[in-house]
C-alpha cells in the first residue's frame, strides 16, 4: 500500500493537533454564517485534519499541502464574528480543496507537486507545530534538473483578521491539475504569509527561513542565487532580512519600504501612533530591529531600491540613504517620477533588471573583503566571520577583515568585540597568518587528517589571543542564539509550563495564571497558531533538552521554577523579591525574565519567568512597527488589586504594572551599567 494512503487510513479518528479542540457544535455564533454551515465546516475541518495527523518525517511537506486548508477555516471560525456571502463560499471551497488534496495524497505523485505556475503549499513550523502557507509560483521553464534562482516575495501590510490565511491562500491557489500557461521567467518565486503582520520579525522572521527550506525541499534551488525582495511592509522585511543575514541573500530589492521606528512613527498619517521618547532599555532594544543600523551591510549584500517620489514613505529611503553615506557606500535608489505607494511597472523592471545581473553571478562565499556591523549576537554571523561575544549589546559592534590569496586574514578593527571566529576556508592554508587590530597572532597547522575548524580570538586585555573557546563564553555568558531579549525565546522552539502547586502568594499565582491566558490568546490570534503548553508535572528533561521552558508561576505553584530558583539571577523568598538592584515585597510582585536554563545541560536553551512576548494586543491591533521589545531581559512586575478575578482577553487593562526593567550584562547577570 502507498506509504501516504496507509498515513491517511491509520490516523483517522486520532486527536487534531492544528485544532484547538474537537468541534463544539454551534457554541460560536457568526453572522451571516447558518448554524448548519457553521456545524458542517466545524466538523469537516476537525475530521480532515484528523486523517492527516502526525506524519511521518518524510510526509510532513504534503500532509501540510492539504492541512493548511482545515486549519485555515478553524482560525475564521475562531475569530471571525462576521461574514459575507462570498467568504462562505470561500470557507466551503477550502473544505472541498483541503478533502481534494487529503485524497490525492494516495497518489504516488500528488499532481500539486508537478504543477507549474500558481499555487498554495505548507510547511509545519518548527516553532509551535503550527501549519504555516506559503505562495509559490513556479515558472514555465523549471525542470527539476537544473537548480534555478529562488526569489523570495515578501508582501504588504494586511491587517491580521480570521480569514487572513484563507484570504492568502486564494491568492495562489488554484486547480492542481491547472495546464494553464505558467510565467515564463528564470527563477521560483517563493510568498511566505510570515505570520501576517509583523514585520518579517519574530517568528514571521523565522517562518520566511523555513519557508526557503521547505521550497528547497520540494523544489531544485540554487541556494547561491536567492533573492528577497518586497514592497511596503515586504520592503522593509527585505531591509531586515537583508542586512542583518547580509550572506545569505545575493541581492536585495526593498520596494519603498521604512527603515526605522521613530521617524517612520511620525509620517503624518491620521491614526499614525508616535513613538516618542522611549525608556532607555526599549531605545536599546531598537537597535535589534532598525535596518538604519545595519546600512554598512549593504557592502556585502547588494541593495536594489526602488520607490515613487510622491509615496508619503519617500523619507524612509532618504534616510537609508543617507546612512549608506555615512557609511561610505552609495545607495542605489530608483525613483519613479509622479508616483505614490504603488509599483511603477518600469521601475521595477529596472530593479528586477539589475538584481539579475547579481544572481546571474551567484553568491560568493568567500568574499576577500568583509565588514560586518551588528549590535546584537542575535545577528552575529557574515559568510566566514562572526562575532562570539561582546563588550555591551546594543552598542555599534564592528569586524573589518581582508583575505589574502593564501587564506591570511587581516582584521583592521574589531570595535565592542569581545571574541570573535575565523571559519573555513579562511586560514586552513599551511601558512596562513592573521593579525588583528595590527597584532600578529600565530596559529598552528592543521593535520593532514584534522577537518579544518573555525579559528577562535578572544581579546585578553590589550592583546588578541587564539583560544580553543572563549573564556567568557560559558553557560552563563551571552552568545549568539543565547542573548535575550524575552522576545527572543518564541522565534525558536519552546514550551510554556502551567504551576500546578499551590502558589507562595495568591495574588501573584492569579496574575501568573492571567498572563498565560494573555499569551495563550495573542500567539493564538496573532502568530496563528496554537501555544504549546504542558503542566509543570508533565514536562520532562527531553522537554527542557530540546525547548526553552517558558514557566509560569512562583517557586511555590511552579516544580520548575522551584528546580532552577537556585540557579537563576534574582532572590525570591515567600516574603520577598530581590531583582534589578531593588529588593520588594513578593506578596504583590513577581519577575518576568530571560536566562539560559540551567536545567537543560549544554543544549543552548533559554528559561523564561512569567512572560509570552512583551508586546500586546493593542500593538499587534495597532501597527506592526510597535512590535519591539518592552521589557528587556528582565522586569519587576507589580500585581494590582483585583487580579484575583479572572482575567480574559476583551478584558482591560491587564492587572500588572511594570515597576523596573532592564538588560542583564553580557554575563546574565544585574549590573546599573546593563539597567536603565
Amino acid at each position: 500500500m502507498n506509504a501516504l494512503l496507509t498515513l491517511v487510513l491509520l490516523t483517522a479518528g486520532t486527536s487534531c493537533l492544528p485544532l484547538s479542540a474537537a468541534p463544539a457544535g454551534d457554541s460560536l455564533s457568526i453572522s451571516g454564517l447558518s448554524t448548519e454551515d457553521h456545524r458542517a465546516l466545524q466538523d469537516g475541518a476537525h475530521r480532515l485534519a484528523q486523517r492527516l495527523q502526525n506524519p511521518p518525517a518524510g510526509l510532513r511537506d504534503l500532509a501540510a499541502d492539504a492541512l493548511l486548508f482545515p486549519k485555515a477555516i478553524e482560525w475564521a471560525l475562531r475569530y471571525e464574528t462576521s461574514l459575507a456571502s462570498n467568504e462562505v463560499r470561500l470557507l466551503k471551497h477550502a473544505l472541498d480543496r483541503g478533502e481534494e488534496r487529503a485524497g490525492a495524497l494516495a497518489a504516488t505523485i500528488p499532481p500539486w507537486t508537478k504543477k507549474h505556475g500558481t499555487l498554495i503549499r505548507g510547511f509545519t513550523s518548527a516553532i509551535d507545530g503550527s501549519v504555516q502557507p506559503y505562495g509559490v509560483i513556479v515558472p514555465r521553464n523549471y525542470d527539476g534538473v537544473r537548480p534555478m534562482r529562488l526569489d523570495v516575495v515578501l508582501h504588504g501590510s494586511a491587517k491580521p483578521r480570521g480569514l487572513s490565511e484563507l484570504q492568502f491562500c486564494q491568492r495562489f491557489d488554484g486547480p492542481d491539475n491547472d495546464a494553464s500557461p505558467p510565467p515564463d521567467a528564470d527563477y521560483i518565486e517563493l510568498h511566505p504569509l510570515g505570520r501576517v503582520e509583523n514585520c518579517y520579525r519574530w517568528a514571521g522572521e523565522t517562518d520566511v527561513f523555513e519557508a526557503i527550506e521547505a521550497v528547497c525541499r520540494q523544489y531544485r534551488v540554487d541556494r547561491d542565487r536567492i533573492v528577497v525582495r518586497g514592497m511596503s511592509m515586504g520592503a522593509s522585511g527585505t531591509w531586515h532580512l537583508g542586512l542583518q543575514h547580509p550572506d545569505r541573500f545575493v541581492a536585495i530589492g526593498p520596494y519603498c519600504g521604512y527603515v526605522d521606528t521613530h521617524r517612520f512613527s511620525e509620517t503624518p498619517i491620521p491614526g499614525f501612533i508616535k513613538v516618542g521618547q522611549l525608556p532607555r532599555h526599549q531605545e536599546l532594544g531598537l537597535h535589534m530591529l532598525d535596518s538604519v543600523d545595519y546600512a554598512a551591510n549593504a557592502g556585502v549584500v547588494p541593495a536594489i531600491g526602488a520607490i515613487g517620489d510622491k509615496d508619503v514613505f519617500f523619507q524612509a529611503h532618504v534616510l537609508m540613504g543617507e546612512a549608506f553615506a555615512r557609511e561610505g557606500l552609495k545607495m542605489v535608489n530608483l525613483i519613479s517620477p509622479g508616483t505614490g505607494h504603488v509599483i511603477d511597472p518600469a521601475t521595477h523592471a529596472e530593479q528586477m533588471r539589475r538584481i539579475g545581473e547579481y544572481a546571474a553571478a551567484g553568491l560568493n562565499h568567500a568574499p576577500r573583503e568583509i565588514r560586518f556591523v551588528t549590535w546584537t549576537l542575535k545577528y552575529s554571523r557574515c559568510h566566514w566571520i562572526e562575532a562570539l561575544s561582546l563588550r555591551h549589546h546594543y552598542s555599534r559592534s564592528e569586524i573589518a577583515a581582508h583575505a589574502g590569496e593564501q587564506g591570511d586574514v587581516e582584521v583592521s578593527r574589531a570595535d565592542n568585540i569581545r571574541s570573535f571566529a575565523i571559519h573555513p576556508p579562511m586560514l586552513t592554508g599551511a601558512n596562513a597568518r592573521i593579525r588583528v587590530e595590527n597584532q600578529e597572532i600565530s596559529i598552528p597547522r592543521y593535520g593532514s587528517s584534522v577537518e579544518p575548524a573555525p579559528r577562535i580570538f578572544e581579546r585578553q586585555g590589550s592583546q588578541w589571543t587564539l583560544v580553543g573557546k572563549p573564556s567568557s563564553q560559558s553557560a552563563t555568558s551571552k552568545r549568539p542564539g543565547l542573548q535575550g531579549p524575552i522576545d527572543d525565546a518564541f522565534v525558536s522552539p519552546f514550551l510554556c509550563v502551567r504551576g500546578t502547586g499551590r502558589p507562595w502568594n495568591p495574588a501573584v499565582g492569579a496574575w501568573a495564571d492571567a498572563s498565560l491566558r494573555r499569551f495563550s490568546h495573542e500567539w493564538a490570534r496573532y502568530m496563528r497558531g496554537d501555544l504549546p503548553v504542558k503542566d509543570d508535572r508533565d514536562v520532562t528533561e527531553e522537554d527542557a533538552r530540546a525547548r526553552h521552558l517558558i514557566l509560569f508561576g512562583d517557586p511555590g505553584s511552579n516544580l520548575w521554577i522551584r528546580k532552577a530558583l537556585p540557579r537563576l539571577p534574582l532572590e525570591w523568598t515567600r516574603e520577598t523579591l530581590r531583582l534589578g538592584g531593588h529588593s520588594y515585597s513578593a506578596k504583590s510582585v513577581a519577575p518576568a525574565l530571560i536566562c539560559p536554563n540551567p536545567l537543560s545541560g549544554s543544549s543552548g536553551r533559554y528559561l523564561v519567568l512569567n512572560s509570552g512576548h512583551t508586546f500586546h494586543e493593542a500593538e499587534f491591533t495597532a501597527f506592526n512597527y510597535l512590535l519591539f521589545p518592552r521589557l528587556g531581559d528582565w522586569a519587576v512586575q507589580s500585581v494590582l488589586p483585583g487580579v484575583e478575578k479572572t482575567w480574559a482577553p476583551a478584558a482591560s487593562p491587564f492587572p500588572e504594572q511594570t515597576l523596573n526593567a532592564g538588560f542583564f550584562d553580557e554575563n546574565w547577570k544585574f549590573s546599573r551599567a546593563a539597567s536603565p
